[in-house]
């Protein structure tokens, strides 16, 4: 891999590469941009995010959870009350009674201080800090393990396309021998034997170079997968 990020293929990849023998080189983005796509894209990432979320939530809803024992409470009669009065005079007292129909209302604020919830409360808000705490090192464990992921892919890919190069070039090797045997074995020069041991080393090479090109076809779709994008080809002069 060149300091660019380019990858040389002397092969063809299909799907990408037409049927003529000819030079490619794989455009793989710099592994920061490479990561930084593959962790948006991540829906265990996004996962572990919204629970950070949820967390800090329930924090917030623990650190208020003092205001329900504070209200207001409002109350309305409406009847017939019995009033009661008392009149003092110099020497003697005079006792009223009377009823009427009124309204009566009152509004007032209280507040309840439960011993129970006074003691937990400090507890309880720890308690929430610390499942926020250990929502944020789980999504940071989940991004360390995707990295560790994308660098072994990364590296795969690397040598996969390296032995790529290796199988592309002892099967032109084989190949170029092949046509020599045969232009021989035409001839008469080579007996049969010779011809069919040359046949199946070829054979044996193509093989070998078709498992490379899968292998190395797989490594790219599955980087390209998480990445949610293509890397591009471009052939070389």
């Amino acid at each position: 891999m060149t300091a660019s990020g380019v990858l040389v293929i002397n092969a063809q990849d299909a799907g990408k590469v037409n049927s003529e023998d000819n030079s490619y080189s794989l455009l793989i983005p710099k592994f920061n941009v490479l990561i930084d796509s593959i962790l948006k894209r991540s829906a265990m990432v996004n996962f572990r995010n919204q629970h950070i979320g949820v967390k800090e939530s329930e924090l917030t809803s623990e650190r208020r959870d003092w205001t329900r024992n504070l209200g207001i409470q409002a109350d309305t009669r409406y009847g017939t009350f019995d009033n009661f009065s008392t009149i003092s005079g110099d020497n003697a007292s005079v006792n009223l009674a009377s009823n009427t129909q009124q309204l009566n209302y009152s509004v007032g604020f209280y507040l309840k201080i439960p011993v129970f919830d006074v003691l937990n409360r400090r507890n309880k808000i720890k308690l929430a800090k610390l499942e926020v705490d250990e929502a944020k090192s789980m999504a940071e464990f989940q991004k360390e393990e995707i990295r560790q992921t994308v660098i072994r892919m990364y590296q795969d890919l690397i040598l996969k396309q390296k032995l790529l190069q290796i199988k592309s070039r002892s099967l032109g090797d084989g190949k170029v021998n092949l046509q020599m045997v045969e232009k021989e074995f035409r001839n008469g020069v080579v007996p049969i034997s010779e011809y069919v041991r040359i046949v199946g080393m070829t054979e044996n090479l193509e093989a070998d170079y078709t498992k490379a090109m899968s292998e190395f076809i797989t490594a790219k779709l599955m980087l390209e997968d998480m990445a949610g994008f293509e890397f591009g080809l471009t052939q070389l002069n």
